[in-house]
């Protein structure tokens, strides 16, 4: 076979070109691509380790934000517990003057009622004695057809009306 006997011929040229090509990819990848490639990978090692950082101090910065947060919502809700006493504690004060100025002017209309209802009771009672009286002297006077003093009459009325 002709291809067979040309091996040896062809076989070192072969493996010449065979080692300057494998020589041209190893230097070619070797020192034009691999510092390329590990410059490259530094780069994101960078970028990697720069942003780590950055969330770091973000999150740093976000835990400072919610702990004065945090510090300020307390530092409200103790202020609005504060401001709620006092205001419950004018309210109740308002409430206690309000309810003292009523009973002040209930107790005033109260004595005023009393009064009246004394003094319509003392009228009612003279009116009361007044028509006894005249019922008297004309009852005795049909009756009996004399005629009594009124004075004596107006002493006896007074007399049964305060017993009864």
């Amino acid at each position: 076979m002709p291809q067979l006997s040309q091996i040896g011929e062809i076989y070192a040229s072969q493996l010449f070109w065979l080692a300057i090509v494998f020589a041209l990819i190893y230097f070619g990848i070797g020192k034009a691509m691999v510092p390329k490639i590990e410059s490259t990978i530094e780069d994101r090692n960078g970028r990697i380790a720069g942003d780590i950082a950055a969330a770091e101090a973000a999150r740093d910065a976000a835990l400072t934000s919610e702990r004065d947060y945090q510090a300020g919502l307390e530092s409200a809700r103790s202020k609005a517990t504060v401001a709620l006493g006092e205001a419950k504690a004018r309210a109740i004060a308002g409430t206690e003057a309000k309810l003292k100025a009523s009973d002040s002017a209930l107790a005033a209309q109260l004595d005023a009622a009393t009064s009246r209802i004394d003094a319509s009771k003392v009228q009612a009672l003279a009116e009361i004695e007044t028509n006894t009286v005249e019922a008297v002297e004309q009852i005795v006077a049909k009756l009996s057809g004399v005629a009594v003093d009124r004075a004596t009459i107006e002493t006896q009325v007074k007399a049964e009306l305060a017993h009864g």
